[in-house]
């Protein structure tokens, strides 16, 4: 069993060497180690803060693209809105002129067949007038082929003359 039981002298330089190496851990490799694990929490947690730094301006970014989109929709319906109206605008200005120069044919038409009507009006009457002469003349000479008639009719024209 003494081998499984140390000796004093054993433990005493067990930690004599211990407390040593403690202290020259402590001296020289806790500093450098606590400094490194310092610096790497401090690089951990400024990256966590610079992914969440990121993770807000990507944030803003889409709700800013999201606004960007809603304006170009809202724009592009003005546009359409606008385009349909100045369409529809036009179309109506179309109908009108054209309605315009419908009617402004219809009337040139209608004064261009009054003017025919009246030229064949004044032909028709022309032509009447002078079959009109032509008969009166014709019934003239043979009424007053006769010297009786003849006197008879100037003298009924005289007593008109009077009358009148």
């Amino acid at each position: 069993m003494d081998l499984l039981t140390p000796g004093i002298g054993l433990i005493v330089w067990q930690t004599v060497v211990f407390l040593g190496l403690v202290l020259l851990l402590g001296k020289f490799a806790w500093k450098p180690i606590l400094g490194s694990l310092k610096e790497r929490e401090d690089s951990i947690q400024q990256a966590l803060d610079s992914a969440e730094k990121a993770k807000q301006e990507m944030a803003s970014l889409k709700s800013d693209n999201e606004k960007l989109l809603k304006e170009a929709r809202e724009e592009r319906d003005k546009i359409l809105r606008d385009a349909r109206s100045v369409s529809n605008k036009l179309q109506e200005e179309a109908q009108v002129n054209a309605k315009k120069a419908a009617d402004k044919i219809i009337a040139d038409a209608k004064a261009i067949i009054n003017t025919e009507k009246q030229a064949a009006l004044n032909d028709v009457k022309a032509q009447v007038a002078q079959f009109s002469l032509e008969i009166a003349e014709k019934l003239v000479r043979k009424n007053l082929a006769e010297d009786k008639s003849q006197k008879e009719l100037t003298e009924s024209l005289i007593k008109d003359l009077k009358l009148n």
